[in-house]
């Protein structure tokens, strides 16, 4: 089990059967249920506190949950400076935004009062049916783990009106 790489707040996994030969120095043996599973060394501190598990229910194959993220400033020439506010906008700015723009949206900040922030999504994420998935496992992910004192995120975007919301442009 390896991690291959990131999209977007979460790692994505590679899962491959190999003979107990193919461990390398640094790699981690772990075993379950029976099974012998390889962690490469490079991905041992991002499979930290992970659990392999079986889904319930009648549902085949096996499920990962894994309590760690990507940073998402990793590479980035970012400082987290000021207040929160500050702090907030950077991100937004520097971060969210640019994902946020290829789709045509934006996040904005509207207010902070601790400990939430209330954030206003516009442009192509106004009135889209995965706004409430980006706002909780990017945006509101992202900037709790850069912010300690940000404790919610709440939308503050009317996703049924304005000028353009993506639910009226996708019906044309």
């Amino acid at each position: 089990m390896e991690v291959v790489g990131e999209s977007g707040p979460e790692y994505t996994y590679e899962l491959t059967f190999d003979s107990l030969e193919a461990v390398q120095e640094g790699d981690s043996v772990v075993e379950w249920l029976g099974l012998n599973v390889i962690v490469p060394a490079d991905s041992i501190d991002k499979l930290q506190g992970a659990q392999l598990d079986l889904p319930g229910g009648d549902a085949g194959g096996m499920v990962l949950r894994n309590p760690n993220r990507p940073d998402p400033l990793a590479g980035m020439d970012i400082e987290l400076t000021g207040d929160v506010v500050e702090r907030i906008n950077t991100i937004l700015e520097k971060v969210i935004n640019p994902g946020l723009a290829q789709h045509g949206g934006y996040a904005e900040l509207r207010a902070w009062e601790e400990p939430k922030a209330y954030v206003l999504m516009g442009g192509g994420c106004q009135g889209c049916a995965v706004s409430s998935i980006t706002l909780r496992s990017g945006i509101e992910r992202t900037l709790r783990d850069q912010i300690p004192e940000i404790l919610e995120v709440v939308d503050v975007t009317d996703h049924a009106s304005g000028t353009n919301p993506y639910y009226e442009s996708a019906k044309k």
